[in-house]
């Protein structure tokens, strides 16, 4: 008998690879423009957009009832979400009007490295483990 593989989370970490790689460009662009007069830094928003999708799976709204073999099986609408990137024009960190806090955004870089890595270890796991799988099928 083939286990069946579970990788419906894989769309997910796709993403958060996706959104991880774009905060880091986000964050050099900062740093690049910590002197640049009325600069506003920018950041990107993925995590909350992914708990409302995880949310809506996980049951908090009516989901396709599947009652014979030949339905169509519901799948997680993950395209529907991605990394939004916007700009922070709340506050004003020096008298020229630029707000880049570069301990900050050192401490957003080493935050979302961690985040990023977190995603790709995931995925390697999951590989292995269809990997383990393709050769005990063997």
């Amino acid at each position: 008998m083939i286990p069946k593989l579970q990788t419906r989370d894989m769309p997910y970490l796709e993403k958060a690879i996706q959104a991880g790689a774009l905060r880091n460009k986000v964050i050099a662009n900062n740093v690049a423009n910590v002197n640049t007069p009325n600069f506003k830094r920018s950041d990107v928003d993925f995590q909350s957009q992914l708990a409302a999708a995880l949310a809506d799976e996980s049951g908090d709204r009516l989901s396709m009832a599947v009652t014979s073999p030949g339905h169509m099986k519901p799948h997680r609408q993950s395209s529907r979400i991605g990394p939004v990137i916007f700009a922070d024009n709340s506050t004003t960190m020096r008298n020229d009007g630029n707000n880049v806090d570069i301990d900050k955004e050192m401490s957003n870089l080493v935050e979302n490295n961690i985040y990023y890595n977190a995603a790709v270890n995931r995925i390697a796991a999951r590989f292995a483990g269809i990997k383990q799988i393709i050769s005990t099928v063997r």
